[in-house]
């Protein structure tokens, strides 16, 4: 029985990205146990005649032990387990769904999280998240009783239940089939890659072993840095390519490699808004690609612009790459994408990847020989220049639930000088401000912060509304 809990088990409850917790407190071996015969109970039921799963772990500590419980109690229902060698990414995973024909795919991660935490995702037979549906079935089937009297890890590999397969090098066949990979290393350009000592480390060193590599080590602490691909994290990469000034591009990856942070040659941090405008730009005015572009609803407005620009359908959805991956299986998506890194596009499956965007930058740069810069110019000469700011207001709930009451009751009008002019709430309340301005209010479902996004001309002036905004939500 949970240490914690003593009366009753612990409760697992999934997220908007799977189930997480802190290793050998919430996330221990029991608990893992639980929620794999919670996913076995629902592969059962839904996929009787497919009884068999892709399993595999990233970096973190105790990858390998928690994904051989979890397949333990997998062969203990009679589901026949194709386990990856080594860590692997989440890309590899969803990938290995569908090129093996599997039910679901698990891998234990927890993505950007700090090293203190580890997770179990699950992934769907067409390569991407799992819908909420599927999420809330294994939910509601996990067991309050610890699974037990399970054969051992070698006694399932014995008895043929368990089979070794290599994803890293299904993904690497599958990158070089799609990818122009010597016309990149035959540019004239320099490129550097920071795994954030995460799970695209030995992808990147197969595919590109003579450029510039950072933190692809196997280094289950992280060095203490929770690895998420955002500048503030990233000072080492970043300085390192301003001290070269021979680097054309950097880019960056999260512990699982699904979401992507990138740099331009002089070391400064190119978000995720710019990056699908990038995307879209390259796939439909250079290839040729048509498609709806999808995006959440606390990216550029600049997204919408540069799609009806071309003529491509647009479509916004709430804060959560799940919505933008329900669409892609379904539709036929050119581009899909989220604030925090999280992106796809089409010819690949509907999943989040950090290097195969990554890599589309560098074919675009080297197919084109033109800089970073250079094609978010010809981005701008379309939609025009834009900056965009974040702060996270760590307040109170009682605040916090005073300012979302205030804003469902259309108590503000302005802030300081920025007028309201119109209001979305397509997912938190967008304040749209004029002149393309906006900024917008969401709150965190599990904590006291209030989530505070703008968008301006520059990043003085996004700066500016965030203070004004701030002032008034604190006053």
């Amino acid at each position: 029985m949970h240490p914690k809990y003593p009366l009753k088990m612990y409760v697992i409850k999934f997220g908007t990205d799977g189930w997480r917790g802190i290793i050998a407190d919430e996330f221990n071996v029991e608990n893992v146990r639980r929620v794999a015969q919670g996913t076995a109970d629902y592969i059962k039921k839904n996929f009787p005649n497919n009884l068999n799963v892709v399993l595999g772990h990233d970096c973190r500590f105790a990858g390998e032990l928690f994904a051989e419980n979890t397949a333990r109690v997998f062969n203990a229902n009679g589901i026949k387990v194709k386990m990856a060698k080594n860590f692997v990414s989440t890309p590899m995973i969803s990938l290995g769904a569908v090129k093996l024909g599997s039910a679901i795919g698990v891998i234990i991660t927890a993505s950007h999280n700090p090293p203190a935490y580890n997770g179990f995702k699950l992934k769907a037979h067409y390569g991407g998240p799992s819908s909420p549906a599927v999420i809330d079935a294994v939910e509601q089937a996990i067991p309050d009783s610890l699974v037990s009297g399970l054969r051992t890890h070698a006694e399932n590999c014995a008895a043929g239940m368990v089979e070794y397969v290599d994803l890293e090098t299904m993904y690497v066949e599958e990158v070089e089939s799609k990818f122009n990979i010597p016309l990149i290393k035959e540019s004239k350009m320099e490129f550097a890659y920071d795994a954030m000592y995460g799970a695209g480390q030995n992808v990147m060193r197969r595919i590109f072993p003579d450029i510039t590599l950072l933190h692809c080590d196997y280094n289950p602490s992280f060095d203490g840095q929770a690895p998420e691909p955002i500048d503030k994290n990233l000072a080492e990469f970043r300085e390192m390519i301003a001290v070269c000034g021979d680097i054309d591009c950097g880019l960056v990856t999260d512990g699982d490699a699904d979401r992507i942070g990138l740099y331009n040659k002089s070391g400064k941090f190119v978000d995720s808004h710019h990056i699908i405008l990038l995307l879209v730009h390259y796939l439909h005015k250079y290839k040729g690609m048509d498609g709806k572009v999808i995006t959440t609803f606390s990216a550029t407005s600049k997204i919408t612009e540069l799609a009806k620009a071309y003529g491509l359908e647009i479509e916004i959805t709430k804060i959560g790459f799940k919505y933008i991956c329900e669409k892609m299986v379904t539709e036929n998506v050119l581009v899909g994408g989220e604030e925090s890194g999280g992106i796809a596009i089409k010819g690949f499956i509907p999943e989040r990847d950090g290097i195969w965007i990554g890599l589309t930058l560098w074919e675009f740069m080297a197919s084109t020989g033109k800089s970073l810069d250079d094609l978010i110019e010809e981005v701008y000469a379309v939609v025009g220049c834009f900056a965009m700011g974040r702060i996270d207001l760590h307040i109170t709930e009682e605040i916090k639930q005073k300012v979302l009451a205030n804003c469902e009751a259309g108590f503000y009008k302005a802030f300081g000088s920025y007028k309201i002019e119109k209001i979305e709430t397509i997912d938190g309340f967008k304040f749209h401000l004029g002149n393309g301005e906006w900024v917008m209010i969401r709150a965190s479902g599990t904590e006291p912060v209030l989530r505070v996004y703008s968008e301006s001309n520059t990043d003085e002036n996004a700066a500016k509304i965030l203070a004004a905004t701030k002032a008034v939500l604190l006053a």
